[in-house]
């Protein structure tokens, strides 16, 4: 476990976006025992043109006083910091040399503003820990010299258009680069040895504690009245992540089935043919807090991924919670989802599908109920971020051994 270290964020998000973020909650649990100081990512030029409001960032943070920065400090350990910095906006530059040359200055703007928190706090012999953040935090390792540069991948981003015009030769030498990488699956993980031998898959957390069981649910009148039994996705319903065709099947093929999809729709899904299914219920968007009673009312909660390179490696954090529940869980087999395979089904074609929500009816015992509540709440940020922590302090120990300097024992690790 990593204690009394003081590390620096770097990422794509902001501390106060409104969506979940896997770094945000690693920084929270961190920061436990560890200062942490979290950089959000600059105003980049053709954003701020774009929309100066919603760029405004600077409004979320106090300046500090003596610092003349823009610290918030969250707890004890933990600070948000907002360089205050406007960046070339270079992410689609189709010209590689003339990307490379702006992308340096960015860089070097960026260390300026990162070196001058790490002053301000007097941060010492401190860990980057870079959240994908593959452009501006390329130059970091030698700009703001850590004792360690940890980078993080938790989503296929080449596999994303808006990466891909300079990512693909961008994020490989970045990893390169790194002292160690660290992935939430183990095709991320995979992907990333072609690059650095010292990848590893660390897992994912989940604040999986909303979800237990215990509570007294209350069934949300729109799912009330609905003929059982009630097979349920949970999430944004967006046709690059979800495969429609098996939910059209599923509909058409068991009309006795309530297929109930809870959360909002791309435009695309709005579209599709689901909606001229009867039994087919958009319940649309629901508050966090609401979703807890949404998968309790649910018979079987499935997760129909569409097979592409965005979502092969993905991790998704909604099984973690179905299983939390106890629910039987249906997904599609992807090699991210081999790890879940002793307790979830895993069909690949429309028929398997339709095979294994029956067997999940017909199968549902309390001993399996169990079996999934205890798999699931081993995934939390605490045990996450112990074995993020594990795998630094053994990268830093090999480090260590390698330069002949003295280090923890392997076998204390």
């Amino acid at each position: 476990m990593l204690i009394n270290r003081d590390i620096i964020i770097t990422g794509i998000q902001s501390w106060n976006i409104a969506i979940g973020s896997n770094c945000k909650n690693i920084a929270l649990e961190l920061a436990k025992h560890n200062r942490v100081i979290y950089v959000n990512p600059p105003t980049d030029r053709l954003s701020h043109l774009r929309n100066p409001k919603a760029t405004q960032q600077l409004k979320h943070l106090e300046r500090d006083r003596k610092s003349n920065l823009f610290l918030q400090q969250i707890n004890t350990n933990l600070w948000v910091f907002q360089p205050k910095i406007m960046l070339e906006s270079i992410s689609r530059l189709p010209f590689n040399a003339l990307f490379d040359f702006l992308n340096r200055i960015n860089n070097d703007r960026f260390a300026r503003e990162i070196k001058k928190a790490i002053q301000h706090l007097h941060f010492t012999n401190y860990i980057h820990f870079c959240d994908s953040d593959m452009f501006r935090s390329l130059h970091l390792k030698e700009l703001i010299k850590p004792k360690l540069s940890v980078y993080y991948t938790r989503d296929n981003l080449l596999a994303v258009k808006y990466w891909q015009q300079q990512g693909l030769r961008i994020e490989p030498q970045h990893m390169r680069k790194a002292d160690l990488i660290l992935a939430n699956s183990t095709y991320l993980a995979q992907l990333a040895k072609r690059y650095n031998a010292h990848s590893f898959f660390v897992g994912q957390g989940c604040d999986t504690a909303a979800f237990e069981p215990h509570f007294a649910f209350q069934t949300p009148p729109e799912l009330n009245d609905l003929p059982k039994p009630l097979i349920g996705y949970i999430g944004a319903l967006k046709t690059l992540r979800l495969d429609v065709s098996v939910l059209e099947y599923l509909a058409k093929n068991r009309p006795e089935w309530s297929i109930v999809l809870v959360g909002p729709e791309d435009a695309e899904f709005q579209k599709s043919a689901l909606h001229q299914y009867k039994n087919v219920h958009f319940i649309g968007r629901k508050e966090e807090h609401e979703l807890p009673e949404c998968l309790n009312a649910l018979d079987v909660a499935i997760n129909p991924q569409l097979i592409n390179e965005v979502t092969q490696g993905n991790y998704p954090r909604k099984i973690d919670e179905y299983l939390a529940m106890g629910k039987p869980v249906v997904a599609t087999k992807t090699e991210a989802m081999a790890y879940f395979a002793d307790h979830v089904f895993l069909p690949q074609s429309h028929q398997e599908w339709a095979s294994a929500i029956e067997q999940a009816l017909n199968t549902n015992t309390p001993e399996e109920v169990s079996n999934r509540i205890t798999f699931a709440t081993e995934h939390t940020w605490s045990n996450n971020v112990r074995e993020i922590g594990r795998q630094i302090l053994l990268r830093e120990h090999s480090i260590n051994k390698a330069k002949g300097e003295r280090s923890i024992p392997e076998s204390h690790l």
